[in-house]
């Protein structure tokens, strides 16, 4: 959604924040690679997984 606003609008907007966006994109990757060597223990994956998602999102909007 953030490249779709940059693209049509022209926003400026700082470099860090797009790190995380791309950060966020290359987590959700490797926890999904994760799940098959994780199979018991799936909650505990999303859950943890999640948690770290959040602190990259919380952190992309107080830098930005």
């Amino acid at each position: 959604m953030g490249v779709a606003l940059v693209n049509k609008y022209k926003y400026n907007f700082p470099k860090f924040h797009a790190f995380y966006g791309f950060v966020a994109i290359i987590a959700v990757a490797i926890i999904y690679s994760y799940r098959p060597q994780l199979k018991g223990k799936t909650y505990l994956l999303y859950g943890g997984g999640g948690l770290f998602l959040m602190g990259l999102g919380i952190r992309a909007m107080l830098v930005g």
